[in-house]
């Protein structure tokens, strides 16, 4: 199982950890508020925990372009 960081927009992947590795405290998921984990963690059936976060590459774009921001799915 692991902890996976994936790019909300394009849907990159940015990095992966393992769950024996780290902890949720250690990469700060413990912060978030309930509202907040619900709109950025997902468990998948496997035991994987992915987090849905915006890339450089993503957030780069919509900082030139934030016009992208109103595109349901901008970068994909």
């Amino acid at each position: 199982m692991s902890f996976r960081y994936v790019c909300r927009c394009c849907g990159m992947k940015i990095v992966e950890f393992d769950q024996s590795m780290v902890t949720e405290v250690q990469l700060g998921l413990d912060a978030l508020t309930p509202e907040e984990r619900h709109h950025i963690i997902s468990k998948e059936q496997n035991g994987d925990t992915v987090i849905r976060i915006v890339c450089d590459y993503c957030r780069d774009a919509f900082n030139e372009h934030p016009e992208l921001s109103l595109v349901g799915s901008p970068l994909q």
